[in-house]
């Protein structure tokens, strides 16, 4: 059964999910994440992996990775139980990149993920994303539609925009009007591309790639792309399912920190692998906190990946007439294949 939405009086085009629906286990449904270059972000995805299966999550995480991934980090990829899928990269239109803040570029290779049509229904979590209580019930979400949490304005990042100049915000809309006589309609409701949920299917991934060769690139690159290409079908879920920290200090009145279920560490200085609490807000006590929160997840060996005792154990079983057999005709050298998954 899906999940009841209802409407929030805060921002009543916001899907609410107060009812969860039962775990359905399976694998037509996934987490997916992505990964480029041999940096540190290796480290958040492992982070992320293990912060799913700490929240009892009944999904795999797909790991989405360019060629220069290096095979080191693959392989710890795969002993943390990841599927690892390689991709190849996605760019915008020739001779335009520069329309784009430069380390967004690569993130267009993001679209690749609609080309996995092995699964019916995909979550999508940045790498420097955590999960802190099982979000498996947005799976269940109507079909059909484009879901993700409203992104803030207010941020220096956005002074190119009309938004942060006039000091608007649809976080909190109420506070400064938009000026209809000047600028005409308000913006369309605008989501961060951090955490979505989604559909694969090949033609919405040929058409993406159609219509991203005829779109000139912008700051924000594949999220300002994939804001305008799912404007039509995109619906707000609550703030809950995607924390980006600058919220802390730039809507406090928004944010329930005990009820947030995935926090997003994409302010400057904040992620917890790199963190030293120099950069601005990164002194705060709720930062701090959340950095903390990460790391208990990321050092605590009881969660890394185990290969299912019964899973090993069948696979023996089911291989013994096969070896006896073999064992019949001449010696047979057998080992134990690694676990792909």
């Amino acid at each position: 059964m899906a999940p009841e939405l209802t409407q929030t009086p805060a921002a009543k085009s916001t899907v609410t999910i107060t009812k969860p629906s039962p775990t359905i286990q399976g694998s037509s449904r996934a987490y997916v994440t992505f990964l480029a270059g041999n940096g540190d972000y290796v480290k958040g995805v492992v982070g992320l992996a293990k912060g799913l299966r700490k929240v009892k999550s009944a999904y795999p995480l797909v790991v989405a990775i360019l060629p220069d991934v290096p095979e080191e980090h693959r392989r710890i990829l795969v002993e943390q139980g990841c599927i690892v899928r390689e991709i190849e990269p996605v760019y915008p239109p020739e001779n335009q990149t520069q329309f784009a803040m430069a380390y967004y570029v690569i993130n267009y290779s993001k679209l690749r993920i609609w080309k996995f049509v092995e699964y019916s229904k995909m979550i999508y979590l940045d790498g420097d994303i955590q999960v802190y209580e099982n979000i498996d019930h947005l799976f269940d979400l109507p079909d059909g539609y484009f879901y993700a949490v409203m992104d803030c304005f207010c941020e220096k990042t956005w002074s190119h925009t009309p938004q942060y100049k006039i000091g608007y915000c649809q976080q909190c809309p109420e506070k400064v009007q938009w000026p209809k006589a000047e600028f005409g309609e308000p913006p369309a409701l605008y989501f961060n591309a951090g955490m979505f949920l989604f559909e694969p299917k090949l033609e919405t991934y040929e058409d993406l790639l159609k219509t991203l060769k005829i779109t000139p690139p912008t700051p924000f690159a594949e999220q300002d792309f994939l804001n305008m290409y799912f404007k039509k079908i995109y619906k707000p879920i609550p703030l809950v399912y995607n924390l980006v920290l600058a919220m802390l200090w730039r809507h406090p009145e928004n944010v329930e920190l005990a009820k947030v279920k995935v926090v997003h560490y994409c302010a400057a200085g904040s992620k917890p692998w790199r963190y030293t609490g120099k950069e601005a807000n990164m002194d705060r006590e709720d930062i701090k906190m959340l950095v903390n929160k990460w790391w208990d997840i990321y050092n605590d060996d009881s969660l890394n990946y185990k290969k299912p005792v019964a899973d090993t154990d069948a696979d023996l079983v089911n291989l013994k007439p096969f070896i006896t057999a073999l064992t019949e005709a001449g010696r047979v050298n057998y080992v134990t294949a690694p676990s792909a998954a």
